[in-house]
């Protein structure tokens, strides 16, 4: 399990949406996105669910700021029972956004990740600079490759260990804890773009 289906459906829809106005064919986009056209099809119809580093492809094809794929709610009080749940790849996990899409200095998001489950096999990068993990309950794997080196390092993290490290060294995640879910926070600086101006950037 990732998301719930109604979010994995609404991420299809916004993939297609983007797809489709830029009058470009499923084959088109699976082939630059290095999957298949079938998948493709299966993500955009809410079937299938995407490892991140395949989801970061398809935006980038797209190109689609990654941070349209949050939709929260407006306001920045979010309560503990009320998390705006948000879909953004991944294997047997949920996510939570936990700031408004307004705030760009950061973003916070949390993951709830069954045994086993994670980003994905492959490696991925987030534009963005910093990338914060804060373990609230299990055990997680963090593999992060060095720019440049190409050395990879591989970081455990129980409950109450953090870690932070560049978002663009590309890295995976994965729960490692067996008896029950692992509890992540994440803190993006600044947040991922949405493609929308703020108050600030308007005149």
């Amino acid at each position: 399990m990732t998301g719930s289906s109604t979010d994995t459906v609404g991420l299809g829809i916004r993939l297609r949406h983007a797809r489709v106005a830029q009058r470009r064919s499923l084959a088109e986009v699976a082939a630059s996105s290095g999957i298949t056209k079938g998948y493709l099809s299966k993500l955009e119809n809410g079937q299938a669910n995407a490892s991140v580093a395949a989801l970061m492809r398809v935006c980038e094809s797209l190109q689609v700021p990654v941070g349209t794929l949050f939709d929260p709610e407006p306001g920045s009080v979010v309560r503990a029972d009320d998390y705006p749940p948000i879909e953004f790849g991944g294997e047997r996990m949920r996510e939570y956004v936990l700031t408004p899409r307004t705030e760009r200095r950061l973003q916070a998001l949390v993951s709830e990740i069954d045994p086993g489950g994670g980003s994905g096999s492959e490696t991925h990068t987030l534009p963005t600079d910093v990338e914060f993990a804060f373990v609230l309950d299990g055990c997680l794997r963090i593999d992060v490759c060095e720019s440049g080196s190409g050395d990879e390092t591989t970081v455990v993290l129980n409950a109450s260990d953090a870690f932070t490290f560049p978002a663009q060294n590309s890295h995976r995640f994965e729960a490692i804890a067996t008896d029950r879910p692992t509890k992540v926070l994440w803190i993006l600086s600044p947040a991922l773009d949405t493609g929308q101006p703020t108050e600030e950037d308007t005149p």
